[in-house]
Parts: C-alpha cells; sequence; structure tokens
C-alpha cells in the first residue's frame, strides 16, 4: 500500500519503521525541520512499564489540589487557560472513576511492556547503539513516603514488574553517587527498566527506515484532512493534493486540527513538561542509569556524557514560556542528589514540551472509522515508552492480523467519555 504517515516524533518514525518494514510505501510529513523535534526532544527517557499508568485516577484530584499549594509541587495550573483545556479537565475528572482507571491502566501497562520488548526486538535486529542504560531506581525521602508508595507497588506486582524494596545503603551501592547529605529512607529498584536517549533513537531508526525506501519529507505543515478525499494530502499554504492508499495521523497536538473535518473530536491537551540537560563534570559523581526522586516527581538521567533532569506537568500557559519556578525545582532536586555532577556554567540546554494527552489515558490506536484514515496520538508522557509496541500493533492492524496483544478498549470508540 501506498501510505504517507503525518508526524515524525518518536511514535511516526516508529509507524513508519514498521509499515516500510512490512513491505508498503511509506511516506512521512513532519511540519518541523528535523524528527523528533517537539514532545520526543528532551523528556526525560525512562521506559518503564511498570510506572505507565493514566493521569485519571481514584484520588488523583485530591493530590493535584495539593500539588498547587506547594511551591516545588509536580503539577501546575498557569493562565491563561483555553476552553480546550477546561472542557479537557472536566472530562478528565469523569474518567477518575475507580472502573475506569482499573481498565485504562491494564490497557497502558500491556501495551508499554509489549513496547519495551518490542524496542528490545528492534534495538537487536538492526544493531542501533544509543545512549542508553539499564536500572531505575525511584528515591523515598522518608518513612511516610515508603508507607504511601506502597499501593504503586501493589500495581507494580499486578503489571508484573520486576522489582526490589531496599534501604538506603543498598541504593547508594547502586548509585554511588548519592549525595550521603541529603535524607534517603529507602528505594524501590527496577532493574528491568531503563533509561535512553528517546531522540537519538528516532534519529538512527529514521535513517534504518530511509534505506528501506521510506520517504521524509520536512516543513510541511499539512492541511486538515478533507471529508470529501480523505486520504488525499495537500500542505497548508496550497499545494497539489498527494493521493495515497491510507493516512496514519501521528501529529500529536495538531493532530486535532488536522482530523476535525472528518467529524472526528479529538479531546487532546499540552501537558507541558520542562528538563535541564548538561554535560556531565565528574562522572564519578554523576548517575550511573536513571532515578526518580518520588516526593518531587523528577528523573535524573544518564544519557552518554549528559545528565538530565526532567519533570513537572503544567497544565495552560504559553507552549514559549519557560516556567522559572519548574526549572528552579528541577535544579533543586539534581543538587539534592548529584551536586557537583553537571557543568552548569556552560553548555546547558533548557527545554519545555508539550505532551499530547488524552483525558482518560491511553492512546487513541488503530482505524478511525473514515476508509484509510488510521490514528496513533494521545500518548502524552509516555510516548517514549508506547511508541514501539503502539507501531507494531497499527502495522499488523492495517494489514489485517492479529496483533498479538489485547487491544480491548484502544481506539476511536473511547472518545465519547
Amino acid at each position: 500500500m501506498k501510505i504517507a504517515i503525518v508526524g515524525a516524533g518518536i511514535i511516526g518514525v516508529t509507524t513508519a519503521w514498521e509499515l516500510v518494514s512490512d513491505g508498503h510505501e511509506v511516506t512521512v510529513f513532519e511540519r518541523r525541520g528535523a524528527a523528533a523535534e517537539e514532545a520526543s526532544f528532551a523528556n526525560a527517557g525512562v521506559v518503564a512499564p511498570g510506572y505507565v499508568t493514566p493521569w485519571a485516577a481514584p484520588g488523583m484530584r485530591g493530590k493535584v489540589l495539593r500539588s498547587l499549594l506547594s511551591s516545588h509541587g509536580a503539577i501546575k495550573l498557569r493562565w491563561p487557560l483555553s476552553t480546550r483545556d477546561l472542557g479537557w479537565m472536566s472530562r478528565w475528572q469523569k474518567a477518575c472513576k475507580i472502573e475506569t482507571y482499573l481498565a485504562n491502566r491494564a490497557r497502558m501497562q500491556r501495551l508499554a511492556f509489549y513496547s519495551r520488548t518490542r524496542l528490545h526486538a528492534v534495538t537487536e535486529a538492526r544493531e542501533l547503539s544509543y545512549e542508553r542504560s539499564d536500572g531505575y531506581l525511584v528515591l523515598l525521602r522518608s518513612k511516610r513516603e515508603m508507607k504511601l508508595v506502597q499501593p504503586g507497588l501493589d500495581v507494580l506486582r499486578a503489571a508484573g514488574s520486576v522489582f526490589r524494596e531496599i534501604d538506603a545503603d543498598e541504593a547508594r551501592l547502586i548509585e554511588p553517587a548519592l549525595n550521603p547529605d541529603t535524607p534517603l529512607a529507602g528505594a524501590i529498584h527496577l532493574p528491568e527498566d531503563e533509561v535512553a536517549n528517546c531522540r537519538q533513537f528516532a534519529l538512527l531508526l529514521k535513517w534504518e527506515a530511509e534505506a528501506l525506501g521510506a520517504q521524509f519529507h520536512f516543513n510541511c505543515d499539512i492541511a486538515p484532512l478533507s471529508r470529501a478525499a480523505p486520504t488525499s494530502l495537500t500542505l497548508a499554504s496550497g499545494s497539489d493534493a498527494l493521493q495515497f492508499d491510507a493516512i496514519v495521523v501521528c501529529a500529536g497536538l495538531s493532530s486535532a486540527a488536522l482530523l476535525r473535518p472528518l467529524g472526528l473530536r479529538i479531546p487532546l491537551a499540552p501537558i507541558y513538561g520542562h528538563s535541564v540537560s548538561a554535560p556531565v563534570r565528574e562522572p564519578l559523581n554523576a548517575p550511573r542509569s536513571a532515578v526518580m526522586d518520588e516526593r518531587y516527581k523528577v528523573a535524573i538521567s544518564r544519557l552518554g556524557q549528559r545528565v538530565r533532569v526532567a519533570g513537572s506537568a503544567e497544565i495552560g500557559g504559553s507552549p514559549d514560556a519557560m516556567s522559572p519556578a519548574a526549572i528552579q525545582t528541577l535544579y533543586k532536586v539534581l543538587h539534592d542528589w548529584f551536586p557537583g555532577a553537571a557543568t552548569l556554567q556552560s553548555g546547558i540546554q533548557q527545554w519545555k514540551g508539550a505532551r499530547p494527552m488524552l483525558p482518560d489515558g491511553p492512546p487513541v490506536l488503530g482505524a478511525s472509522g473514515i476508509p484509510g484514515v488510521w490514528l496513533n496520538l494521545g500518548h502524552g508522557s509516555s510516548g517514549w515508552a508506547l511508541s514501539c509496541g503502539s507501531a507494531r500493533v497499527l502495522g499488523d492492524l492495517i494489514a489485517g492480523q492479529d496483533p498479538g496483544i489485547d487491544l480491548e478498549g484502544l481506539g476511536i470508540e473511547r472518545l465519547s467519555l
């Protein structure tokens, strides 16, 4: 089949790889100047399937309110709030019911574990070398946090995650550079989880896809799809229509506008995250892999010769306005755990990215209900963890094959929340 993919983030690139590997003629259109320049650009890089869960969960509303009152809270509302943001929050609250949460959590984690398996298979088959390391450590600053994390451990057990509850001494053996002056009550060690450079993987896989014949076109802002000809594409600035047998929409936040003329209402909203990346100053003072500060929901990752600190979740505000408070929290957590690990005088990259999130959690994956139009979008903060599995599932669905994973509830039918 002649297939067009709109979007070249980690979701679009992995989708292109799977489809061209299946023998399709694949063309990818991206409005940016290169692949993986938006949500995939400078995220935390953690691949931890057991921690892939919906935001919409029982008790989450209370956690959000408490976070809003804390100067270093992980979740913030920023002004202005658009009608889209308000509508998203209303849908999100409705999805916080226990039965909805349990179903969505199971869906996301099935896909996440499948995706990790697929990520390893692709990496091994193509002999890809990118900045990755094994192991993930969740740091608990107090006995109270050790108690509060227990329901989360039940989730990990139910998901089949391999983990151990360890004391502070063992945590410091796994990550010797942890600051001895910062109180540490214990940690959760997940040895099978990992951290890796999402954008670097996307660029490598793009080259592999091109070697098989996929074509990538950048600086191409695609016009909204037409109800009269849904499998044709034109540029927003005007151009002749290009005809395809199928179109896959993987355009992140832009997907909603692209699909609206088809009568599809995708309730996506941007949830902004921040990160700081800096060169390693002294390797012995830097993390070996990735740690998560449970109190502040901030991840510190080792990516080759850089340290990346990532966190925050902001609803509303401007995509171009960096939050000084969020950046301050990132530096605080880095200093708490790994003082002196990074060179903070030069070579620093500060980033703010918009995660395209649906209110209930799982992505929209599969047929849109419009002949020839397929969807792979709305992965939110779990895009890296879900990307390879989502792409393989979509390839199987397009081919009419059994994807080998239970997909109940994933897809367009969920959007009537």
